[in-house]
């Protein structure tokens, strides 16, 4: 298939970024496939809009909370407008939808490389210590909350400082009951119920990206080291590392899940070698550059598997290779941003 066309979702890059412009890029880079890549996004605002050297289109999508038949018809009028082969959907929130709508789109020749639903539970913050247990990782130990009673019990019972988590999204370090509180009300209601709160582990914060097969193999791993995060956790700098316990943890997760589709782990390794998992996100993470940066282009790999397409043999990558995320500036004109508004693409 010569010049495919592949859509995004995440184009927000914003301060908390999603994944997709860093898989735009990394899906540039790979010119022997020479692909048209539009850009979906939920909000006129969204920078990725209006990155003219990565995306060849951009569409505004209805709210994952639309109805199955809301996404196919808007999937299928881009489809009819620019082609599509092929859609990576990069939110936590919309995954459900578009794993629920995989088959009815490919049945209209639109692609995705997703896990099953029955996959995509395991990863859920409140089942993690269990499926964790599963193909032998340790977590720190968890409570799932759905009132401040519940709250104040799972601090006395894990002690502080804590992590509290949405559902989907963010995470928050906290000290103290009175922040605890502030946090559990925030998120719950930006994400809902339950809250998970979690035990603080002290160590090196680790993060492997992949993509499995659907058959207990991958397409390619990276692991780095956090250096320096933001006050959600979202790394700012890091460097590339080679992690035995990691990778295995990594190859135990596909072996017992048969996972498919991009992922990311989170974790933390304490001095006495032991790796918690932290978190299992089920798609790209928004530093996902920095692996097609050392030679492994996980994006292109996976398009490559939707589609049918060879895969070039993997290549080791080098440990200690740094990355440095900076903030940009751009300025254009507000017709873009008009046209947007009033017609839903561009």
């Amino acid at each position: 298939m010569s010049h495919p066309t592949i859509a995004i979702s995440g184009i927000n890059a914003v301060d908390n970024p999603g994944p997709g412009t860093g898989i735009a890029r990394s899906l540039r880079e790979d010119e022997a496939l020479d692909m048209q890549i539009v850009g979906l996004a939920y909000d006129a605002m969204e920078p990725g809009l209006y990155m003219d050297w990565l995306f060849d289109r951009r569409y505004i999508m209805p709210y994952p909370s639309s109805e199955p038949e809301v996404l196919i018809e808007r999937l299928e009028k881009i489809q009819e407008r620019v082609g599509l082969d092929c859609v990576i959907p990069n939110f936590d929130v919309e995954l459900p939808l578009y794993i629920h709508c995989a088959q009815e789109l490919a049945s209209r020749g639109i692609r995705t490389y997703l896990p099953t639903k029955a996959q995509f539970a395991l990863r859920n913050k409140a089942r993690l210590a269990e499926t964790a247990t599963s193909f032998g990782m340790q977590t720190p130990r968890t409570a799932t909350v759905t009132s401040v009673v519940e709250l104040q019990t799972a601090i006395a019972e894990l002690g502080l400082p804590l992590m509290v988590k949405g559902t989907y999204c963010k995470a928050y370090h906290v000290w103290t009951q009175a922040e605890a509180i502030q946090r559990f009300h925030q998120l719950a209601a930006e994400w809902g119920y339950p809250i998970i709160v979690q035990q603080v582990v002290k160590g090196i914060e680790l993060n492997l990206v992949g993509v499995g097969d659907g058959n207990g193999g991958d397409l390619g791993m990276v692991a780095i080291k956090k250096m320096t995060v933001t006050e959600l956790g979202k790394i700012w700098s890091g460097v590339t590392i080679h992690h035995e316990g990691l990778f295995q943890a990594a190859k135990a997760f596909l072996a017992h899940t048969h996972w498919k589709g991009a992922f990311e782990l989170e974790c933390i390794a304490t001095t006495d070698g032991t790796v918690y998992l932290i978190e299992i996100n089920p798609r790209f993470p928004a530093w996902t550059y920095f692996a097609t940066a050392v030679g492994i282009n996980l994006p292109s790999r996976m398009v490559r598997a939707a589609l049918g397409l060879p895969l070039p043999p993997l290549q080791p990558y080098k440990a200690g290779k740094l990355l440095v995320r900076y903030t940009y500036e751009m300025v254009t004109d507000a017709a873009p941003f008009q046209t947007l508004v009033t017609s839903g693409e561009r």
